[in-house]
């Protein structure tokens, strides 16, 4: 083949191949993430130089006690329970899609179930020692794509001290800007009404887990599904209508937080 014709055909391919290569995509945003423990608390963090990643732990700074603590989802997604009892103890990792996940280690109590489908300011666990730890504290990590980030909270990034005490952060999750609290439907084609009564018409349907924001709850008729009975109605701010309780992801009758409907 002639050099001149070659080196055509050379450049073709090239070119032909450059509309090949994908262009790199820009990273995904991420949640907004809050912090992983209840509305108003206050608690201070610290870093260990030692960590493999861009990790803080947590502690109480408000008077109460860190062991025990409700420990909360910082952003919705599926919630996997994992046990390491030479390392990270019990603890939990949040997917959030997009390549983001959370971790939350040294869980004394677990609160969900392996896989489950959870809100931001949702209960995952107590706040615990288990593991290789020293003491009571949430050690909390932001990933994406398994690479440990820059913790930021409320789209603030946080600072990284060497000891506790030099910094603090108060808690806004689960306040919901409002009255009520942020809770995850379990089952399917769970009818929402206009009213606590099973008479009442039907606004819509959810389809499988849903995270709801109930806004209060009431007394209303007596439902008898899934081997519970309940007469506690739970009002859904988004859905503009109210689900029997039975269907709330929650032990109790009544839901923790939530006002009565005036």
């Amino acid at each position: 083949m002639p050099l001149r014709r070659f080196l055509a055909v050379l450049a073709s391919l090239l070119l032909g191949t450059a509309t090949l290569v994908a262009v790199p995509t820009q990273a995904q945003a991420a949640p907004n993430f809050k912090a992983p423990y209840p509305c108003g608390q206050r608690w201070t963090y610290s870093h260990h130089s030692a960590e493999v990643r861009r990790a803080l732990d947590f502690v109480r700074a408000d008077g109460g006690t860190t062991n025990g603590t409700p420990v909360l989802a910082s952003a919705a997604g599926t919630a996997y329970r994992f046990s390491e009892p030479t390392g990270a103890g019990n603890y939990i990792a949040i997917e959030h899609g997009g390549g983001w996940k959370t971790y939350y280690f040294h869980l004394g109590q677990y609160s969900v179930a392996n896989g489950a489908q959870v809100a931001q300011g949702q209960q995952i666990g107590t706040t615990g020692s288990t593991g290789n730890s020293s003491g009571p504290h949430i050690h909390y990590e932001q990933l994406y794509n398994g690479v440990g980030q820059n913790i930021v909270i409320n789209g603030s990034g946080l600072a990284y001290p060497g000891s506790y005490n030099q910094y603090y952060l108060t808690s806004d999750n689960g306040c919901g800007g409002g009255t009520g609290g942020a809770f995850m439907t379990w089952g399917s084609g769970i009818r929402v009404r206009t009213d606590a009564r099973l008479s009442a018409p039907v606004v819509t349907t959810l389809d499988g887990p849903t995270s709801v924001w109930v806004t209060c709850q009431k007394q209303g008729d007596t439902v008898t599904a899934e081997g519970y009975t309940n007469n506690w109605w739970s009002k859904l701010r988004d859905q503009g209508g109210f689900i029997t309780n039975i269907y709330i992801d929650y032990p109790a009758a009544q839901l923790p937080g939530v006002p009565v409907c005036p």
